[in-house]
């Protein structure tokens, strides 16, 4: 990642949601703002688009898990009162925000914030006062200070989107972010995506996965935390989350995109997952 910029996969992600728009049907996952967006990045970045270089694959995984994401925050818009995106990148979910009654909390490293912010500048978008940006250096910062700070209420029942981070973080950052969920006095739910290890996948699909982890090496993002359904599933209930609902490729095609052919390349899932509460679940323990 350079200094002040998105990663690239951030930038890519962007580009992707853009270029789904217009190029594939059925168009699973509605961005008004993808284009804009893309736009900007792509006059502020040295290289020009790249749009046709996303496989159709990725493009539709993306569409999926935000189509999921935001699907399963609108069927409990009524009890939510707070999104928090962890590691937003270039994510327009919170300026497309349309529930009155919520705030978005936007996370990420104050670089890269202020990088996209730009951005969204550039790109005559208007920032809602729904929105409140939290620059977060997780390596000096506390998230939950940080989030205090912009007025994050622990009280308030809160839906974490966490999209496309966690295979790039230590065993030990994805532990603690789900004991940050998991320690807050009130109801959450967190939608995540996460890869299968190589070693696990199907023989037909491990040349995909192991040339794009070479690639993400040499970009200085590697893949670091890989789980398999049973063990992502395990983590969750350890930090006493429930109500968990995985998808692989096959259960988000088969529900998104039934006429789609495309196939699995890297073993890629996004699940839902509810945790009680701090307070709930210790009174369940008494």
């Amino acid at each position: 990642m350079q200094l002040g910029q998105p990663s690239r996969t951030a930038l890519g992600a962007a580009r992707a949601r853009a270029f789904h728009q217009d190029a594939d049907e059925p168009r699973i996952f509605d961005d008004p703002l993808a284009a804009l967006i893309a736009k900007a990045v792509d006059a502020a970045v040295e290289e020009g688009p790249s749009d046709d270089g996303i496989p159709m694959e990725a493009r539709l995984f993306l569409a999926i898990r935000h189509r999921f994401a935001e699907g399963e925050l609108s069927a409990r818009a009524d009890t939510i009162r707070q999104v928090v995106v962890l590691g937003a990148g270039l994510d327009t979910f919170g300026l497309r925000n349309p529930y009155p009654g919520i705030t978005v909390f936007e996370v990420d490293h104050p670089d890269t914030q202020a990088w996209k912010r730009a951005r969204v500048a550039d790109a005559g978008i208007p920032v809602p006062p729904s929105l409140r940006f939290v620059p977060v250096n997780f390596e000096t910062d506390s998230l939950g200070e940080r989030l205090a700070a912009a007025g994050f209420d622990r009280s308030a029942p809160t839906f974490f989107l966490w999209l496309g981070v966690v295979q790039y973080l230590t065993a030990a950052a994805v532990d603690a972010t789900l004991r940050f969920i998991a320690d807050l006095p009130a109801p959450a739910r967190v939608i995540l995506d996460y890869s299968e290890p190589i070693s696990a996948l199907p023989p037909q699909n491990k040349g995909n996965a192991e040339a794009l982890a070479r690639v993400m090496e040499r970009l200085g993002e590697p893949w670091l935390s890989l789980f398999t359904d049973d063990e992502i599933a395990a983590k969750l209930t350890e930090f006493g989350f429930d109500e968990i609902e995985d998808l692989n490729w096959g259960r988000m095609i088969a529900r998104f995109a039934p006429t789609s052919a495309a196939a699995d390349r890297v073993g890629g899932h996004v699940l839902s997952a509810a945790h009680p509460g701090h307070a709930a679940a210790s009174r369940e323990g008494t």
